[in-house]
């Protein structure tokens, strides 16, 4: 049980001068924090939310997906970022805010190989690449693939590498980063979809009743407007009305 001074909501930012942002490395189109480096969809979305409140931003950098979550129930960061994928549950004291995009999670093979398009061709893959401690991951468990047949060590960002590598004999990736990938290299095949939609949105702890009420408010008026359409048309090109049509 972690303690109920790490709740810091609004107004403590507000004093604080300070939004302090969770994230790892392996999202850049979502959240990049290596200089030189374009910002990223999400990182956009909160430096407009910050500018808002006029407080700063602050990017706290976290090792892996699978303390992320635990680092923002400590009350190391304010919010968590980076294609989170929002169950929508109130388990371990975290909620999620508004969707910032819609996805789905899709299979993708590489030629000479076939699409995979049924669950038991997904499980009688040699070894499927995925990221532990993430949806992805969940994903693949839940499809049945047999725990000897999953390569879970993998990175985000990298797990179209690894197929390209030929370590991996398929992926489950979020269809935002399978789409752009596949006009880059016509070689990689998307196969089925795994599960239903998927909204990927900021972590926040579920006492930060204020912060989570001020921002789902600035999603949703940017949601809204023209500039969340330039948004992810700047960062996924010609694919993002397929990745927003996909995940209807």
């Amino acid at each position: 049980m972690f303690a109920a001074s790490a709740s810091a909501d609004i107004n403590d930012i507000r004093k604080r001068g300070q939004l302090r942002v969770l994230v790892t490395e392996g999202t850049p189109q979502f959240f990049a924090w290596k200089a030189g480096a374009r910002p990223g969809l999400e990182r956009e979305v909160l430096q407009g939310f910050c500018r808002l409140q006029r407080v700063d931003m602050a990017i706290v950098p976290v090792p892996s997906r699978a303390t992320l979550l635990q680092a923002l129930l400590k009350g190391e960061g304010d919010v968590a970022a980076g294609a989170l994928s929002a169950t929508g549950a109130v388990d371990d004291g975290l909620l999620f805010s508004s969707e910032v995009l819609p996805t789905r999670h899709v299979v993708v093979t590489r030629k000479p190989s076939h699409s995979v398009l049924t669950l038991d061709e997904l499980r009688a893959q040699t070894k499927v690449g995925t990221s532990r401690g993430t949806a992805l991951a969940e994903a693949v468990s839940g499809a049945g693939v047999p725990a000897a047949q999953v390569d879970d060590s993998l990175a985000p960002d990298g797990l179209l590498a690894a197929l390209k590598a030929g370590k991996v004999s398929s992926c489950v990736v979020g269809v935002e980063q399978a789409l752009p990938a596949h006009r880059e290299d016509p070689d990689l095949l998307l196969g089925m979809y795994l599960g239903g939609k998927v909204s990927l949105a900021f972590a926040l702890r579920k006492d930060d009743v204020q912060l989570r009420g001020a921002l789902n408010e600035y999603i949703g008026n940017m949601r809204r407007s023209a500039a969340w359409n330039r948004l992810v048309l700047s960062y996924f090109g010609d694919a993002a009305a397929d990745i927003l049509k996909a995940a209807r």
